[in-house]
């Protein structure tokens, strides 16, 4: 399978790779702008109370990706994870992004420093607008009228990417992307801009392969985040108010098929699944608060054969988790599979 711009981490890593089993890689792949990102990632989408230690071990333990994002209210634990585990800033990949009532221009780059201020860091390596739909600016992150429907905001979500565009030229930012966006949305992104996405982050697992989408991502040179790279491992689904129906099919990670590939490798569910991101081109952001889950993600990196990512490709059920579409006002993915059953209930 052909791989963009695999490469080995620099030697600086080495320590922590000898704790890995001998069939286990340290891939990284090429964004647009030649920057490198790790294929495996560390996601801290809620625990806050968990999140400095677990930071702190997984880049201790050899993780390099950490994903985070400013309503997810964890920066400020990221940052201090990042300064307790002793490892160099410049070493790791850190991405966060800005909320939905931050996306008119004048605030674009004072959300950014209050992200900055809270991680701790001069930079980020990747800034992304966490969803399309934009709130109406000011404090509150969730803005509702009397009726308790969300209130859009005045600005587009291109006028938010214009002002990203000038955050990489201050140096605050190294690279920017986009979360949950639908084809036709980055396809305007990238008609009105002068910048294409370096990385688009959003839901895919074997329940939802979105091939198609995948592959014209890929020759866009758009670089693919997997988030719920295990599906619908996270309770959230179950319990969030608009929770779907297919949430409650039976977890990826439980398929027969998955496990018999397991056992062929010596390896879990779990692993199974974030190789085959990995094998697919992607990167993979797992998140998990526990030491042993944690070390098995980091031994996930290996090479699949083509006949099982083939048997893999089966389970493709276009089975999409996160759509709070009716909440948020907006018709995500309009144009992407996995759309059918949307339900009205509120996020938070």
């Amino acid at each position: 399978m052909t791989r963009a711009s695999l490469s080995m981490k620099p030697s600086s890593f080495k320590t922590n790779l000898t704790l890995r089993s001998l069939s286990t890689r340290a891939t990284t792949y090429k964004l647009n702008n030649g920057i490198s990102i790790p294929a495996l990632g560390f996601g801290t989408f809620q625990d806050p109370d968990s999140q400095e230690e677990t930071v702190s071990r997984a880049l201790q333990k050899g993780m390099r990706l950490i994903d985070t994002a400013r309503v997810y209210d964890v920066e400020s634990q990221v940052g201090k994870g990042i300064k307790k585990s002793g490892i160099p800033r410049e070493e790791i990949f850190l991405g966060t992004k800005l909320w939905c009532n931050d996306y008119h221009p004048e605030d674009v780059e004072r959300a950014l420093d209050d992200s900055l201020r809270d991680l701790d860091t001069p930079y980020v390596d990747l800034l992304l607008m966490h969803y399309p739909c934009t709130f109406k600016r000011g404090p509150e992150r969730f803005p509702r009228d009397a009726e308790g429907r969300m209130i859009a905001g005045e600005t587009s979500y291109v006028d938010t990417w214009k002002a990203m565009e000038k955050l990489v030229k201050t140096g605050k930012v190294k690279s920017i992307g986009v979360s949950n966006f639908s084809k036709g949305e980055i396809e305007t992104l990238i008609k009105e801009s002068s910048t294409v996405p370096a990385v688009h982050q959003m839901e895919v697992h074997p329940y939802l392969q979105q091939k198609s989408f995948n592959a014209w991502l890929k020759a866009q040179g758009i670089h693919v985040v997997q988030f719920s790279p295990l599906g619908n491992m996270n309770d959230f689904y179950r319990q969030t108010g608009w929770s779907k129906q297919v949430s409650h099919m039976m977890r990826v990670i439980d398929q027969p098929i998955l496990k018999e590939i397991g056992e062929k490798y010596g390896k879990s569910p779990v692993q199974v699944v974030l190789a085959w991101g990995i094998n697919n081109g992607r990167s993979v952001i797992p998140k998990s608060v526990v030491d042993w889950q944690i070390e098995e993600n980091l031994e996930a990196d290996f090479r699949l054969e083509e006949g099982d990512m083939e048997r893999i490709a089966t389970l493709d059920a276009k089975a999409r988790f996160n759509d709070p579409s009716l909440d948020y006002e907006w018709r995500l993915y309009s144009d992407l599979e996995g759309i059918e059953g949307t339900v009205r209930g509120k996020t938070h």
